[in-house]
């Protein structure tokens, strides 16, 4: 199963993203309206950084910083690991744990295609498995697929 496989599963696939001369405070808002845990940084139609909740805890709430005057620029992650379409899970997946990150986004020849996160890779991999679990039960038991 490759990267572009879990984006065409997916649900919704919009790329929600921020400009970096944004507050978090309006960053926050569009993570909470959509219910998402990070939002692409997008600036004059270029990728420069991710913002997630784990940059507002470490970057904005324990160094006291507001929100409301506080911009994405100063607190988002500038250099974004990216991955390619044609990738395999499972590179995804060492990507994502030697760097600790929860999310991906996805880039084809240089056009930003999707962004998947840790819950979309543990989808991918339950219903793979759910799959071959339910093939093999029906060769055992002799019925047809």
């Amino acid at each position: 199963m490759n990267i572009r496989q879990i984006l065409q599963g997916k649900r919704i696939n919009a790329l929600y993203s921020v400009s970096s001369d944004q507050t978090v405070l309006d960053g926050l808002k569009v993570m909470a309206e959509k219910n998402i845990g990070a939002l692409l940084v997008v600036d004059n139609g270029e990728l420069t950084g991710i913002f997630s909740e784990r940059d507002y805890a470490r970057k904005v709430i324990l160094k006291d910083r507001h929100s409301d005057d506080t911009r994405i620029a100063d607190v988002m992650t500038a250099n974004v690991i990216t991955i390619g379409p044609d990738q395999s899970l499972e590179e995804s997946m060492v990507i994502m744990s030697d760097r600790h990150i929860r999310h991906l986004p996805v880039v084809d020849k240089s056009e930003l295609i999707g962004i998947i996160s840790i819950n979309d890779i543990v989808t991918a991999i339950i219903r793979d498995q759910k799959t071959r679990i339910d093939s093999l039960e029906s060769y055992i038991s002799g019925s047809p697929y």
